[in-house]
């Protein structure tokens, strides 16, 4: 009989946990409604904001061209609103098996998300962008009439600057990943090869066939993969020097 309440109270445990992160997930989707509602009232705005500096004239094939890049635009707004306030919603999730110590450090990492996403979505918009773009535009001057859809190029600024701003994410996401145990640096340097080789296949998938090209665009993944092996070793050593002054703490008691 014991055991049996036993599991009847984890069972309780995982519905009520998973009751809450689904509650956490529902607030983050109507932030993220709210958002796109926002993003689509101020549609015209951002859009001339975004085709002030098209060197062609964009057109339209169709009447749901529009209405796809008005889609484009709010879900643009959306995940940028919504990726931190999601990011604060599992932090309060998570909260209550943290120590003081860790809720104030954990914190840290909601703002720091928000701002490496904005910096991947900046860094794909005004450099990656442009390197690709101004490579497609040079094969084809003088030879045909350049006519870009309204549709067809938001899709590809989307293509671009999303998953940038997911990759800038990388650093931050080993260092959590490190502070829980799940990684270490050595892991990751001793996969460092294989994700060379994933890293250069995003690149050939987000930038044209020309072989520079391609490397222009791998060399700043390959950094970030770079870079968060270097803040996993940070954490690594706080981490391993935290767990030896505990194990000194339990033995001298």
């Amino acid at each position: 009989m014991a055991n049996d309440n036993q599991f009847d109270q984890n069972d309780m445990d995982w519905t009520e946990h998973l009751g809450e992160l689904r509650k956490r997930f529902f607030i983050s989707f109507i932030v993220f409604a709210l958002s796109f509602g926002v993003g689509f009232y101020f549609r015209e705005e951002i859009y001339l904001y975004i085709a002030n500096d098209v060197p062609f004239q964009l057109t339209v094939l169709s009447p749901f061209d529009i209405i796809w890049v008005y889609v484009i635009i709010g879900t643009m707004l959306g995940l940028i609103i919504t990726i931190p306030f999601l990011a604060f919603q599992l932090w309060l999730f998570i909260k209550p098996g943290l120590t003081k110590h860790e809720r104030r450090v954990s914190l840290l990492y909601v703002p720091a998300i928000f701002i490496l996403f904005i910096l991947g979505l900046i860094f794909g918009y005004f450099i990656i962008k442009d390197l690709v773009l101004n490579f497609l535009l040079d094969l084809s001057d003088g030879l045909v009439n350049e006519m870009f859809t309204v549709n067809n190029y938001f899709r590809f600024i989307l293509q671009i600057t999303v998953p940038f701003a997911f990759f800038f994410e990388v650093p931050l996401i080993a260092m959590f990943l490190t502070s829980l145990g799940i990684i270490t640096p050595a892991f990751m340097k001793k996969t460092r090869k294989f994700a060379y080789l994933i890293l250069i296949i995003i690149g050939t998938m987000l930038s044209p066939p020309d072989f520079i090209l391609q490397l222009i665009v791998a060399a700043p993944l390959i950094f970030l993969y770079e870079l968060a092996i270097i803040m996993s070793g940070i954490v690594y050593r706080k981490r391993m020097k935290k767990l030896e002054e505990l194990n000194r703490e339990l033995e001298e008691e």
